[in-house]
């Protein structure tokens, strides 16, 4: 399969290269760093130099790379979680999902698979499935609306056949935290969250899916049952 990437180079992405280019498919993976990506390069992708929130960089390069799936992990949180992270994060999260969206529709492209979270629920009985309702944006809050206006995006859009990937927050390499102990729950490995979106190419019915480590208070069941996911699962 041809799969474009967007964020190839981050935390999930280092991880879902190269279960992609192992299990055979095609991988166009964009970074906004030349040095990224000659990594990307050595891991068998083939890079994309481009901005996500430059619509026609977006466009162009969809148009060229002619993917039957879009996977979207991008995020600006490599730098960590201060404020103006956040903000960027949610930026591409509203004008980059956007953008991806638009270009796929395009390019004739229909499966998306898309990064949200799962730690947002609204207080409720336990454990969250993923019917239940997201907190509401408080006026300090920069992550909810990027991540209620991805979902949208890409559960809601005609012609998008959208799975959004609740992770938990990310352990393991290149991410905050190096193991589970010290992690805020709800949290999943960073490689088992990678194998969820290759899971999700060709398995599960649109819409969202916890993705996360056995937790009291926020179920994993459907991920388990439709895409044959389990935390184990690196």
């Amino acid at each position: 399969m041809r799969v474009f990437l967007a964020g190839g180079a981050g935390a999930i992405g280092r991880q879902l290269v190269p279960m992609l280019v192992g299990a055979g498919h095609r991988v166009f993976g964009t970074t906004r760093d030349v040095a990224r990506a000659e990594w990307l390069h050595s891991a068998g992708a083939e890079p994309v130099v481009l901005d996500a929130l430059d619509a026609d960089a977006v466009r162009n390069a969809i148009a060229a790379a002619q993917p039957q799936a879009v996977i979207h992990q991008l995020t600006d949180l490599a730098a960590g979680f201060a404020p103006e992270q956040l903000r960027a994060t949610a930026r591409l999260r509203e004008v980059g999902t956007r953008n991806l969206v638009e270009a796929m529709a395009l390019a004739g492209a229909h499966r998306l698979i898309a990064q949200s979270g799962a730690w947002l629920y609204a207080d409720g009985p336990l454990p969250h499935g993923e019917r239940d309702p997201m907190r509401e944006q408080g006026p300090d809050d920069p992550v909810i609306g990027g991540i209620a206006e991805l979902e949208r995006l890409t559960l809601a859009t005609p012609g998008i056949d959208g799975l959004v990937m609740r992770y938990g927050f990310l352990y393991g390499p290149g991410t905050a935290y190096a193991g589970p102990s010290g992690t805020p729950p709800p949290r999943v490995h960073v490689a088992a969250a990678a194998r969820a979106a290759m899971l999700a190419l060709d398995r599960g019915s649109p819409g969202a899916y916890n993705v996360v480590d056995d937790d009291p208070a926020v179920s994993n069941a459907r991920a388990r049952a439709e895409l044959n996911w389990t935390p184990e699962s690196r």
